[in-house]
């Protein structure tokens, strides 16, 4: 398969360049390795930036030059298209998230944790920028536990420093992207227990070519190298669908 890529690059005139990609902090750790099998396959490097999917919006809108997005929604990839900051027909669903409410410690949570509520923090990401935030949120609806979390959420700026809070004690637990505590379907550090995915929305996570990269060879070819199967398999490893 990477003999194919290679020569399916060559013959298209495609060369060792660069790509600058914005990508949302729940993918970091996928992302370097796909960026180790592409480099491997093409001789293309990434330039990585992360964040939170609505702080890397706003950087974008205000002419960041990063290339290529990776978003953790489908929605902010769509404004990108609308606004004509990003190319058309080049959006689609690069991996489906799964949430996971985490501990560094102590006891094991399960799908009772959330409702007995015997804990003093829950962190979570801002639903406001980062979309595995607004999943938690639904997940506290769908449960009817909206009210009586409330005072115990405490908010991560993105997915990252959302897990780092429960990391340092300063919350007992979190509600955070399953890629970040899990490989090969299981915890590397600490305890979890993966949300149903019914208790909340698909979190579609979509790429799009920028208006920066549209010119840039190696911004293609890598898209195109995320929908190949070595790239899926990669995904999978980290928990994504």
């Amino acid at each position: 398969m990477r003999r194919l890529i290679i020569l399916g690059l060559l013959a298209n005139g495609v060369y060792a360049g660069e790509v600058k990609v914005a990508v949302a902090s729940n993918f970091v750790a996928p992302l370097n390795a796909l960026a180790a099998d592409f480099k491997a396959a093409s001789g293309h490097s990434l330039q990585i930036s992360n964040g939170a999917t609505g702080k890397l919006f706003a950087q974008i809108s205000n002419g960041a030059p990063f290339e290529v997005l990776l978003a953790a929604d489908d929605e902010t990839p769509t404004q990108l298209v609308e606004q004509q900051l990003a190319a058309k027909d080049t959006q689609f669903t690069y991996a489906t998230g799964r949430l996971v409410l985490w501990s560094a410690a102590g006891n094991t949570p399960n799908e009772q944790t959330l409702k007995q509520s015997q804990f003093s923090k829950l962190a979570i990401a801002n639903p406001k920028v980062a979309p595995y935030g607004r999943a938690a949120m639904e997940v506290f609806a769908a449960q009817g536990l909206s009210a009586a979390l409330s005072p115990k959420l405490v908010y991560g700026e993105n997915i990252a420093q959302t897990q780092q809070f429960v990391a340092s004690g300063n919350a007992q637990y979190g509600l955070i992207a399953a890629s970040l505590v899990m490989f090969d379907g299981k915890f590397k550090s600490g305890k979890g227990w993966l949300v149903p995915a019914q208790l909340h929305q698909p979190i579609k996570q979509d790429a799009v070519l920028l208006k920066a990269g549209q010119n840039n060879a190696a911004a293609t070819a890598f898209l195109q190298y995320l929908k190949s199967p070595a790239a899926k398999k990669i995904m999978v490893q980290y928990g994504y669908q």
